[in-house]
């Protein structure tokens, strides 16, 4: 059976004129044009008819029994000025036309006139009515400098906003890709606050950091005696995102093994809790995000292909800060202003070449790059400005930065001899970066987690380590 084809809805015409033989021509003019007339012959009645249904253009007169049509004009344009009015007019009233055009009417005709005139001014003010509609859905999007979470606007972060707009209604999985600090975990969030399950749970499983043997147990939960440890039943990030979001982060480093299991979730929308062979139904939108080439993990056989396809329905691609212009100085004020009221500084803003360099720096490491340095200046300085002098030395020109550790007597980054061939053990570089970070922050693990863009378990760890290697030596 053939398609029906597409309907499109007439563009709504207000005609005000109180002479009917002419009211009555007009509309005979319009009939076979794809538009619905609404006649009225005062006023009054034109703006209750254009509060009541708003039109894409006006045809107006200017005599009216009740109102000055200029009062008219006036009184239609501050509902919605973008609408099209085309003035009617007699030889004698031209002045007031033009009158009319100044104040903001789009065109006059001077009766009398034919249906062809009629019909052509008609077809251009409603042309620019809605090429008037397209620059301010463009003005708006350029202009819209934070997004659920997101600061920046540049036109690589406005498609990225369309983007999620668009798919957010959906419940079509999406793939999230980009470099690390690139905000994949704010774009999923974006994603999840901009769709009808905004109100259900947004559940982060980051796949990364959590053990292999415990990571199915996370997803899909597990019952009371499932494995050694498991002294209760416990809920999985499936069943608590039931309704809504469930964000995999960091999805290519699951294990192969537990990627068939996540795939029968996918198609089955079915879940086990680990020990149980009782399966419950739950109703997800997946959400997942790599920082590698997922394609290229499938091709190299570490990520199942028929997943990838699953998960890899809507594709969003994150830009790395580098490519987003001025979108780095406006995060840098934010972030700031923050870490500023956090630590209780009066930081409020950079010096001109402060910004230039913000500018210029390549950050590898993304917006979690600038979040590092930023707190490590509001640590550690204080003023009203912050200066070139009190960006850490990555921040600094390289000359710059190796006269300066030459002036101070210190030693090049990871505290080795200030030979530039010298190696120092990985280790070694480890731990005193941990161990100056601690002492930056009073011995605040969290905090010296920000700084060093690792997870404070990571440090926790590390501690516990070098506790039991100094207590083995003893």
């Amino acid at each position: 059976m053939p398609a029906s084809p597409r309907v499109h809805p007439k563009r709504k015409i207000l005609l005000i004129e109180d002479t009917l033989p002419l009211a009555t021509l007009y509309v005979e003019y319009l009939r076979a044009e794809p538009l619905a007339v609404t006649h009225v012959t005062t006023g009054r009645e034109a703006l209750a008819a254009a509060a009541a249904n708003p039109p894409d253009a006006v045809v107006l007169d200017l005599k009216l029994p009740d109102m000055e049509g200029l009062e008219v004009l006036k009184a239609l344009q501050a509902r919605d000025p973008g609408v099209s009015v085309v003035i009617v007019t007699a030889h004698g009233s031209i002045d007031i036309a033009v009158e009319a055009m100044r104040l903001g009417a789009f065109d006059f005709i001077v009766k009398p006139f034919n249906a062809d005139r009629l019909k052509l001014t008609l077809r251009n003010a409603l042309e620019r009515r809605a090429l008037a509609s397209i620059v301010a859905g463009y003005r708006k999007d350029l202009d819209r400098g934070r997004f659920h979470g997101f600061i920046g606007g540049s036109p690589e972060m406005q498609a990225v906003y369309r983007t999620i707009e668009s798919v957010a209604a959906s419940r079509a999985n999406v793939f999230i890709t980009g470099e690390s600090g690139t905000g994949k975990e704010v774009a999923a969030q974006a994603i999840h606050r901009a769709s009808p399950r905004r109100d259900r749970a947004f559940v982060a499983l980051n796949c990364a950091a959590i053990p292999k043997d415990l990571l199915e147990s996370e997803i899909f939960g597990h019952v009371k005696g499932a494995f050694t440890g498991a002294t209760g039943d416990r809920p999985g990030a499936a069943l608590l995102a039931d309704g809504g979001t469930l964000f995999l982060d960091e999805i290519c480093e699951m294990p192969i093994d537990l990627q068939s299991k996540l795939l029968r979730f996918v198609q089955t929308g079915t879940v086990a809790p680990v020990g149980s062979g009782r399966e419950q139904r739950v109703d997800v939108r997946f959400v997942a995000a790599t920082n590698r080439d997922p394609l290229g993990e499938v091709q190299c056989g570490r990520f199942r292909e028929d997943l990838y396809y699953r998960l890899h329905v809507i594709p969003l691609a994150l830009p790395p800060l580098r490519e987003r212009g001025e979108d780095v100085v406006e995060i840098a004020r934010a972030l700031l202003t923050d870490y500023a009221r956090e630590e209780g500084k009066a930081l409020a803003g950079f010096a001109p070449e402060v910004e230039a360099r913000l500018r210029a720096h390549d950050w590898p490491g993304n917006v979690r790059q600038l979040q590092n340095v930023l707190r490590n200046v509001a640590v550690l300085h204080d003023g009203p400005l912050v200066t070139p002098d009190m960006l850490p030395p990555l921040m600094m020109p390289q000359g710059a930065a190796a006269s300066a550790r030459a002036a101070n007597g210190s030693q090049p980054d990871g505290g080795g001899p200030a030979d530039g061939d010298a190696v120092l053990p990985l280790w070694r570089v480890e731990k005193e970066m941990i161990q100056r970070a601690l002492r930056l922050t009073g011995d605040d693990v969290p905090r010296a987690a920000l700084l060093l863009e690792i997870s404070p378990s990571t440090i926790y760890r590390k501690l516990q380590q070098w506790r039991l290697s100094d207590e083995r030596a003893a």
